[in-house]
């Protein structure tokens, strides 16, 4: 008699557990209310949309709310959103591609260009001198060049490849999204004075939910050149990565690095193989070698053992997770898409000059791709 009295116990405990859970919820959501009713609503509008931040954002980073499972919660819809809009954008490429990429979560072509199409892409590029801004992260300078519509009016070689239906299509499936990337050319200079190692040397994921980053490398990258690094399956949403991510929402305090509270979550390789995955990848490749992943997946920049230059044509998109739909894509306006570049690089100059918001990306100036870097110190 005793043992089915505790069972129908906790039979009837297990039952209200999800009325207790939303009590739960609205009291806590009626606290930060009150402690900031401005902030409240402005940081709840949010949480439908790719906003990240657990420091600036007094819900997301509410470890109670955490707890209850808030983090969790868009960490799953944003998963199976994603997955319902790549079954349809899957058609449109190649079947090999689709199934690297469920393994992987990432596709890898060598030999992207015809031969002759990329020595023209890359002459095109190395030798015209670009708007040029670079940023200074521990040991290593990042040089990015603005590939805007006006710019691209005068490379005509590499608007025709940016505008192309396979790149489109490859970039649109990995991104779960009929997306306007936003495009540079891009140069890792490393060991450019002696400091702490770049911050992206670290394995991490960049957000929340699926995006995209793509990189066709202009030059050979070795193994001991900084290559990519990618864990093959991480941008898979495996139950033992689903109770890691509600883990690192709940710990989240002052003291944690900067780049977790900011949304994008480090990890050591040790938890890595903890949550079942494999070694990490290290992308050591020749010229001419097309690399599209899912940055919701762990992946790093390799430390470089020498001074090494990487140049490559880089390009990220990224969109609110929670549209159900394929297109739609604002930054795909006519005023907005060929301006993307200058309008992200005016907006930080202004929060910088008005806000005292520091702008890490410098002007440099025009310069060419392999012209030694600029900003080799604070």
């Amino acid at each position: 008699m005793g043992f089915f009295k505790k069972n129908v116990f906790r039979t009837i405990k297990k039952l209200d557990q999800p009325k207790q859970k939303k009590l739960a919820v609205v009291q806590e959501l009626g606290k930060t209310f009150i402690q900031s009713p401005v902030k409240f609503v402005w940081d709840s509008m949010a949480l439908a949309t790719q906003a990240k931040s657990f420091e600036s954002n007094c819900i997301l980073g509410n470890s109670k709310l955490n707890q209850l499972g808030l983090h969790r919660f868009r960490v799953q819809l944003a998963a199976s959103m994603a997955a319902q809009r790549r079954s349809k954008l899957s058609k449109l490429i190649q079947p090999a591609d689709v199934e690297s990429f469920q393994k992987n979560g990432f596709i890898l072509k060598e030999n992207f260009l015809a031969q002759n199409e990329f020595e023209q892409l890359k002459k095109e590029l190395l030798t015209t001198a670009l708007e040029t801004r670079e940023t200074l992260q521990g040991d290593t300078v990042t040089r990015r060049m603005a590939l805007d519509g006006k710019t691209l009016n005068n490379l005509p070689i590499t608007k025709q490849f940016l505008h192309s239906e396979e790149w489109r299509n490859l970039l649109n499936y990995v991104a779960s999204f009929k997306v306007q990337p936003i495009s540079y050319l891009q140069v890792i200079f490393s060991h450019v004075r002696k400091a702490k190692a770049d911050p992206q040397t670290n394995l991490h994921s960049d957000t929340f939910h699926p995006s995209a980053k793509a990189w066709l490398f202009l030059n050979d990258v070795a193994a001991d050149e900084g290559p990519f690094v990618y864990v093959p399956g991480s941008h898979h949403l495996s139950p033992k990565r689903l109770d890691w991510e509600q883990q690192k929402s709940e710990s989240i305090t002052a003291k944690t690095d900067a780049m977790t509270r900011r949304g994008s979550f480090r990890v050591s390789e040790e938890e890595v193989l903890q949550l079942g995955y494999a070694r990490p990848q290290s992308f050591s490749v020749k010229a001419n070698t097309l690399v599209i992943a899912d940055t919701y997946g762990f992946h790093a920049r390799a430390k470089s053992l020498k001074p090494s230059m990487r140049v490559e044509l880089w390009a990220y998109a990224r969109r609110n997770p929670f549209m159900p739909c394929l297109g739609g894509d604002p930054l795909s306006l006519p005023l907005l898409k060929s301006n993307l570049v200058p309008l992200y690089w005016s907006g930080l100059d202004f929060l910088e000059k008005h806000y005292q918001r520091n702008n890490p990306w410098k002007k440099v100036g025009k310069k060419h791709a392999a012209d030694p870097a600029v900003l080799t110190s604070k």
